[in-house]
C-alpha cells in the first residue's frame, strides 16, 4: 500500500481514494491487522484452546483446499497446481488430523460445528472419492448433525454432474459458483481456468440437484474489462436468478501474478479498473438487482429471499464466533485469540505428520481491539445497532468513536438515527477504506497482512 492510499483511507481527512489501483490489501477481513500477528505469541493461542468456551458462542470450522488447475492472476491464497494425488490424499490426511487434535482440547467443550465452509483454491478440484474420504472423516470426528450451513466454494470447469450430485449428497446447503465474468477473453487474459460454457453447464445442473441456496461471484474491474462487459455480465447473472449474488472490487495485493508483473516494468498502477470506476460499476449491479426483487445485504452481497439466502459464515465470524481454521496458511479464532497456520505446504504437513498443531503466529486482541473488529466487520453489512455494542462490550459507540463517525456524516457516507447507524450507498460501496478511521492509531498506516 502507497503513501497516498494510506493517507486517504481516513475518511476525517475527507478526501478522495486514490483513483488508479496500486498494490495492496484493500479489503479488510479481519483486525488487528495480520502484520500483528506473531510468532512469538503462539503459546497464547494454545492457552485458548485448553480454556472451556464462553457459553453461547458457535463454533464453525474452515477448510483450505489449496488446489487449482491454474492460478489466477489476480489471486494472493495460498494455492498449487502442481500436487499430484497422492500429495492431495497426504493432504486430506493431514486436515483430518488437525481437525482429531482440535476435537480434543477443551475449547470443543461438547459443542459440535453450526456452520462449515470449504474455501481455496478450489475444492470441487477434489475428485469425488477424495471428497467423500474427507467429509466423512470430519464428520467421524465432530458430527454435522447440528450444522445449519455448509458453504461450498467451485471453479465451474471443474464441475461435472457426478460430482455436483456427490457435493449436495455431502450436505452442502450453499454453492458459489466463481463465476467473476462471462466473457472468454476477460476469464482468460486474468487466468481464470474456466470458460463460459462450463458456468452454463454447472449452474444449470446444480439447479437441477436442488441445492438450497447457489451464489455467484463477480469481480468488478479485472483486466480488460469494460463497460458494455460489466454490463453484459449483471444482465446475464439476472437472467439465471441465482440465489444470491456476491461482488468483489478488484483489489492487487503484493503476492499476485499482477504485481509480479508491475514490479518487473517498473509500474505503480495496476492495468485494472480505477477506484471510482469499480464503484461505479458495483452501484450499476446493486441498482439492477434492486429492479430485479433483490435486496442489498452487505458491501459486497445482493439476496433474492433475505429469508432463505443466509451467510452464517460470514455473519457469525463477523460476531466473534470461534473458527477451527484448518489447512496450510488458515486462520482460526477460538476464544477471543486469533491464529494462523504454517503458510507453506511441506511444513503444515509435516508438522501434523509428527502430532503437532501447524499454527505458525498468533495474537490475542484487547477488549478494546475486540470491539473495534466487530464494528469494523459488521459496518461492512451497512447498518449496525448501538445497543448491540453496549450489551456485549458495555461501551457507546457514539461516543467512543464520535471523531470518525462525525467524518463519515460530514462527507455525506453515513446516517445515525437513534440506536441505527447506517451506511449510505455511497459509503456502503467503499467500506473497506473508511474502515481504518476506526482503527487505533498504531494500526493505521502500516501494511495489513
Amino acid at each position: 500500500m502507497n503513501n497516498t492510499e494510506k493517507n486517504d483511507l481516513n475518511p476525517s481527512a475527507g478526501g478522495e481514494a486514490a483513483a488508479s489501483t496500486t498494490v495492496g490489501n484493500y479489503f479488510v477481513s479481519n483486525y488487528p491487522p495480520f502484520s500483528f500477528w506473531k510468532p512469538e505469541l503462539v503459546q497464547d493461542a494454545y492457552a485458548a484452546l485448553d480454556r472451556a468456551p464462553k457459553p453461547g458462542t458457535d463454533l464453525g470450522v474452515y477448510l483450505h483446499i489449496p488446489f487449482c488447475r491454474k492460478r489466477c492472476h489476480f489471486c494472493y491464497f495460498r494455492v498449487y497446481t502442481d500436487k499430484n494425488a497422492a500429495a492431495i490424499q497426504g493432504y486430506i490426511d493431514a486436515a483430518l488430523q488437525e481437525l482429531k487434535l482440535y476435537s480434543e482440547k477443551a475449547f470443543i467443550g461438547g459443542r459440535k460445528p453450526s456452520f462449515v465452509y470449504f474455501g481455496g483454491g478450489t475444492p470441487s478440484y477434489l475428485s469425488v472419492n477424495q471428497l467423500q474420504s474427507l467429509t466423512d472423516g470430519m464428520k467421524a470426528i465432530l458430527p454435522w448433525d447440528q450444522v445449519e450451513e455448509v458453504t461450498f466454494e467451485c471453479e465451474p470447469g471443474t464441475l461435472t454432474d457426478h460430482k455436483l450430485k456427490a457435493i449436495r449428497e455431502m450436505g452442502v446447503t450453499r454453492l458459489s459458483l466463481g463465476v467473476e465474468n462471462f466473457d472468454d477473453h476477460v476469464l482468460e487474459i486474468n487466468g481464470r481456468a474456466h470458460h463460459s460454457k462450463e458456468i452454463e453447464r454447472a449452474y444449470a445442473y446444480a439447479r437441477e440437484l436442488g441445492f438450497p441456496q447457489v451464489n455467484i461471484d463477480l469481480i468488478a474491474g479485472m483486466v480488460e474489462e469494460t463497460e458494455e462487459n460489466w454490463r453484459a455480465c449483471v444482465s446475464k447473472t439476472i437472467e439465471m436468478s441465482p440465489d444470491s449474488v456476491t461482488i468483489y472490487q478488484m483489489e492487487v495485493p503484493y503476492n499476485t501474478t499482477i504485481f509480479q508483473r508491475m514490479k518487473a516494468e517498473g509500474k505503480l498502477e495496476a492495468p485494472v479498473a480505477d477506484w471510482d470506476t469499480k464503484r461505479r460499476w458495483v452501484a450499476y449491479a446493486f441498482e439492477e438487482l434492486e429492479r430485479a426483487g433483490y435486496s442489498v445485504g452487505s458491501a459486497y452481497t445482493a439476496v433474492k429471499n433475505k429469508e432463505t439466502a443466509t451467510f452464517l459464515y460470514r455473519d457469525r465470524l463477523w460476531a466473534g464466533a470461534d473458527l477451527l481454521g484448518l489447512g496450510v496458511a488458515s486462520f482460526g479464532h477460538v476464544g477471543g485469540t486469533h491464529f494462523q497456520n504454517q503458510h507453506d505446504f511441506d511444513p503444515y504437513v509435516a508438522a501434523l505428520g509428527e502430532g503437532r498443531l501447524p499454527i505458525y503466529r498468533a495474537l490475542t486482541p484487547t477488549q478494546d481491539e475486540r470491539l473495534i473488529r466487530e464494528l469494523v466487520l459488521q459496518l461492512k453489512s451497512g447498518r449496525v445497532s448501538t445497543e448491540y455494542y453496549r450489551k456485549k462490550f458495555s461501551v457507546d459507540i457514539l461516543e467512543r468513536f464520535a471523531a470518525p463517525f462525525k467524518g463519515l456524516v460530514d462527507a455525506g457516507y453515513l446516517d445515525i438515527s437513534g440506536e441505527t447507524v447506517r451506511l449510505k450507498r455511497e459509503g456502503l460501496l467503499q467500506v473497506d477504506r473508511l474502515l481504518h478511521g476506526f482503527f487505533l492509531p498504531e494500526h493505521r498506516n502500516v501494511r495489513y497482512a
